[in-house]
């Protein structure tokens, strides 16, 4: 144990939930310090419950951890009342392993799943005694990398990271890994090491980048200003499932946290094109993981965690080729055990009642569909392609059998949107109530329950709305008010909706340039950190550090962009054509509704990487 280990005992006797600092959780991987020659901090810029909860990283902890020269620890972001207290006692930001502080790593490695979670970055660097900004670390400080969807846009956060990986981890990562382990021993500068990153295909070194500005604070151009540096950064992908590392054993927490349960992924990507949906574009192309390795993978983690709930991860976990297949064979395997099968992010127009049938047979957890939208002219505009026939039709099999509980998702701001389509979320949820009734007593379940959720949409880059202001903060309270009358005349229903005020300045850090460090710095400096929580987040505060660096966030949020204007992520190559995404920007103007992918390739930009898109191998350009 590291020399801290006595001051942090002291401390956990302190703190609330003193398990998330505790460490020494089942399957955690503990190594020798001194048997490996890299040190690897994985670092979830949340608290413990979030980042456990994710499964990324354990993917990552366990890629990492295999190889017998390198080893990977834990960092989350402490509590507030932890922070005091390590700030208070000189206690650095420590690992959940050894308890070794953040800068005796090597490497430290972010994941980027929110843009809110920006401000826990530095001050998780800062509690770490890591310099906070790239350009200050010496060459005895970590090399501090990130990933994750928002590294599709990295620039707000350019000013802090040494390198970003782009695409899938697990591709990736342990080139990275290795280039570090390789460069310590040599005493080169730390320069001669970003530049090796930079040749790492999928990797992007922000530093040998120069951006410029137009008079009216648009980006004129993004340039590499090193030989090293690609004038586009591809992105990774994993092109076979199967092969791909996937973990067989994972940490077990000792307190409870969000999705407590074994997550298997049976998929990723997803082939539907909802116009709103960035993890839709970015995960592309679709693959899955066959019928035989996920049986065996389900085997070895139910062995190896105890847990009693398997939760069927994926964009649409409905649209798998062979769910009903698979369900039959996890509920025959896991029979004994009395494990549950969930279905997360359904799809309401897959074929599910055969799948629901299978999975309420140990135990019955709430359903989640996520319409999105009130109206079939709304749903056309997003290219959502289903029907309230179709939800009509799933939410009816699920009371028949047995179900009481649904979750109906919608977005509220969408482009175009008017009040008629708000008034089609209530009329949705009155005749989901409904179905629930129309099944015969003796068949239903009791205690019904429909939540309905509304969030406000931000527009994303890399998705056909990216060119999009975000719906004013006075008009989202508006109809959040106007949908909540509605409701509330509507028996059965709990209506829950987000912050307009969290949504606003996640479309700006969304669409924002490397300008918003300022910012980011600013609003560190004053005390934003852990902003996912209600009870800590302080939009006054965040306004005053956009004034504190003279920038205007309605600017970020509102604006439309130009047709032709060079938005601050393209240097990024997602593998999604830009065209494409104008098309289907226009096709959304005139609600035109594209067809699934799997019905005929449309041209996303994808079909030109050989290898990686099916469309490209099938000839389809």
């Amino acid at each position: 144990m590291d020399q801290f280990s006595d001051r942090i005992e002291a401390l956990l006797e302190r703190v609330q939930k003193a398990p998330r600092y505790t460490g020494g959780e089942m399957n955690t991987a503990v190594k020798p310090w001194d048997s490996v020659k890299l040190r690897y901090g994985f670092c979830f810029p949340d608290t413990y419950e979030v980042g456990m909860s994710h499964l990324g990283m354990k993917i990552l902890y366990g890629l990492v951890n295999r190889e017998p020269d390198q080893v990977c620890e834990r960092f989350f972001m402490p509590w507030t009342d932890m922070k005091e207290l390590m700030e208070q006692e000189d206690v650095p930001l420590f690992s959940m392993e050894s308890r070794h502080a953040l800068y005796d790593f090597d490497m430290i490695g972010f994941t980027l799943q929110y843009e809110m979670s920006y401000t826990n970055i530095l001050a998780m660097l800062k509690l770490g005694r890591v310099s906070v900004r790239s350009a200050d670390r010496g060459r005895d400080e970590p090399v501090v990398v990130a990933g994750g969807p928002c590294a599709f846009n990295p620039e707000p956060l350019a000013d802090f990271i040494d390198a970003f990986m782009i695409g899938d981890g697990e591709e990736v990562t342990l080139q990275v890994t290795a280039a570090v382990r390789d460069w310590k021993p040599t005493g080169a500068p730390r320069r001669a090491l970003l530049e090796t990153l930079a040749r790492i295909p999928g990797v992007y070194v922000p530093a040998f980048y120069d951006v410029k500005y137009n008079a009216d604070g648009t980006v004129a151009s993004v340039t590499p200003n090193c030989e090293a540096a690609p004038e586009r950064v591809r992105k990774c992908v994993v092109t076979d499932l199967d092969s791909a590392y996937y973990p067989r054993a994972f940490p077990v927490p000792y307190t409870e946290v969000v999705f407590d349960r074994i997550m298997l992924e049976i998929m990723r990507g997803c082939t539907r094109g909802c116009r709103f949906c960035q993890a839709g574009m970015l995960y592309r192309p679709v693959r899955e993981r066959s019928l035989e390795t996920l049986r065996s993978l389900a085997m070895d983690l139910e062995r190896a965690t105890g847990y009693e709930e398997i939760s069927l991860s994926s964009l649409s976990s409905g649209d798998y080729s062979c769910l009903p297949e698979l369900i039959r064979a996890l509920m025959k395997d896991m029979e004994r055990e009395r494990v549950s099968i969930s279905l997360p992010s359904l799809r309401i127009d897959s074929v599910l009642k055969e799948s629901l049938e299978e999975t309420q047979k140990v135990r019955k957890t709430s359903l989640t569909f996520a319409p999105e939208a009130g109206t079939q002219r709304l749903r056309d505009v997003i290219n959502k392609g289903v029907t309230e026939a179709d939800l009509i039709e799933k939410v009816t099999d699920a009371f028949s059998s047995g179900w009481s509980s649904v979750k109906l998702y919608f977005m509220i701001g969408l482009p175009t949107e008017t009040d008629e389509d708000l008034d089609g979320i209530a009329d949705l949820a009155q005749k989901v109530v409904r179905c629930y009734f129309s099944v015969p007593k003796d068949k239903r379940a009791k205690g019904l329950r429909v939540t309905v959720s509304a969030s406000s949409f931000v527009p994303k880059p890399v998705t056909p709305f990216q060119w999009c202001g975000q719906d004013t903060q006075e008009s989202l309270k508006r109809k959040q008010a106007y949908l909540k009358e509605k409701l509330r005349a509507v028996k059965g229903v709990n209506f829950n909706y987000h912050t307009p005020e969290l949504s606003y300045l996640e479309a700006c850090f969304s669409r924002g340039d490397r300008r918003l460090g300022r910012v980011l710095e600013a609003a560190a400096a004053r005390g934003c950190m852990l902003d996912g929580w209600s009870d800590l987040f302080s939009f006054e505060n965040w306004m005053a550090a956009f004034a504190d660096a003279g920038l205007d966030p309605d600017w970020y949020a509102y604006r439309t962009c130009g047709k032709d204007e060079v938005l601050p992520w393209e240097h990024i190559d997602s593998g999604i054509d830009r065209r494409f995404l104008r098309r289907e920007y226009d096709r959304a103007q005139r609600a035109e509704v594209t067809r699934d992918c799997r019905q005929g390739c449309n041209g996303c930009g994808l079909q030109r990487w050989k290898g990686v898109c099916a469309c490209a191998d099938a000839g389809h350009v």
